[in-house]
């Protein structure tokens, strides 16, 4: 009989666990140790965790490369801008994750880094940026904005000359895009977000394609994990697993939410505009009015959380420029929602009489 090739949502459930036999547990263990006996895989804590493989195993697999997992989103960003050698330029979005943006600026201002900011949905200008940069930082969809770039037009682009390719895959998930099959050199998460799923814990991860080169940047991130002690809790990487389990369902629900809620919206005289891009549980706004209107219709929310995050099954909202660092090309009244699980009549009521109140 030939095998046949199982579907992601079947291998969330499977991955990571330990091989069956009787009287084996099920799940994979939560091993809570810093110290290993001598002579085996692990020497010590900060070099690796049976719990960090099972959810590194189960991550790689979805993406098609080999994960690591690092103590939270922000610290798998600062080891994938490790890459960047000194003085070294990075072409980035010009509106991105706000800690990638602020850490590039940071960088940028002590001498480290050149960035280079681009509007990614236009392939051609971001190609025109790309001549003797060192990285190419991509999100699609960018975040807020959720602008959607070509990935695989600029990773080619940036191979032909001789750039790295990062892609920031948080909102998108396995699921739904696998940079490294686009030519993506590193995905980074924030396993904060979707993966987990919760809003109950910090973590974040890499990933590194199966060739040569992707073995070797591995090793690279690894040895960063490890000597800049950017290292996950057993206990933040074993609920993250168990997260993983159900991020299929969590997706599927959260996305056809999202798809409803796009559509009201785009009809509501409290909106401008609506920027969805078709995919996904992410939908932004641009509320009709400004700053202060927009900081009224989320905190009038009942149902909606008013918070800095995304990807938990309740849904949350947030004016994003009331966040220091938060670029200029993101505009006043923009409202973030991370659209999650709940019934849709109940959070399009919610929303409805918010911007209502306008």
């Amino acid at each position: 009989m030939e095998p046949v090739e199982l579907s992601p949502a079947t291998r969330l459930v499977s991955l990571g666990r330990v091989p069956s036999a009787p009287g084996e547990q099920v799940g994979a263990p939560l091993t809570m140790s810093s110290t290993y006996h001598a002579d085996g895989a692990v020497s010590y804590g900060r070099g690796g965790n049976p719990t960090w493989s099972a959810f590194e195993e189960a991550l790689g697999s979805l993406e098609g490369g080999d994960a690591l997992v690092f103590a939270s989103g922000m610290a798998a960003v600062a080891a994938a801008l490790s890459l960047v050698p000194h003085g070294g330029r990075v072409v980035v979005p010009t509106a991105a994750y706000n800690g990638t943006l602020v850490t590039l600026a940071d960088r940028e201002a002590a001498g480290e880094v050149v960035v280079t900011p681009v509007d990614v949905t236009v392939t051609d200008a971001v190609v025109g940026a790309l001549d003797g940069a060192a990285m190419l930082w991509v999100e699609s969809p960018t975040n807020p904005l959720l602008d959607v770039a070509d990935v695989a037009a600029l990773a080619s682009a940036a191979h032909e000359r001789g750039l790295l390719v990062v892609v920031d895959n948080t909102f998108a998930t396995p699921l739904l895009q696998q940079p490294l099959d686009l030519g993506a050199d590193v995905v980074v998460h924030s396993v904060t977000k979707y993966l987990s799923g919760h809003s109950d814990l910090l973590l974040g991860a890499t990933v590194t394609g199966p060739s040569e080169t992707g073995r070797a940047l591995h090793e690279r991130l690894r040895r960063h994990r490890q000597m800049h002690g950017a290292i996950a809790g057993p206990m933040e990487a074993w609920l993250a697993l168990r997260g993983l389990r159900t991020l299929s369902v969590r997706l599927e629900r959260a996305s056809a939410n999202a798809r409803v809620l796009a559509e009201r919206l785009g009809g509501h005289a409290g909106v401008e505009r609506v920027r969805y891009p078709g995919f996904g549980a992410m939908v932004s706004i641009d509320v009709a009015g400004d700053a202060d209107a927009a900081e009224r219709v989320a905190a009038a929310t009942r149902l909606w959380v008013h918070a800095t995050s995304l990807g938990g099954v309740e849904s949350q909202i947030e004016r994003r420029r009331r966040q220091p660092g938060e670029p200029e090309a993101v505009p006043d009244n923009l409202l973030r929602l991370s659209v999650g699980i709940e019934d849709v009549d109940d959070l399009w009521r919610d929303l409805d009489a918010a911007l209502g109140a306008l």
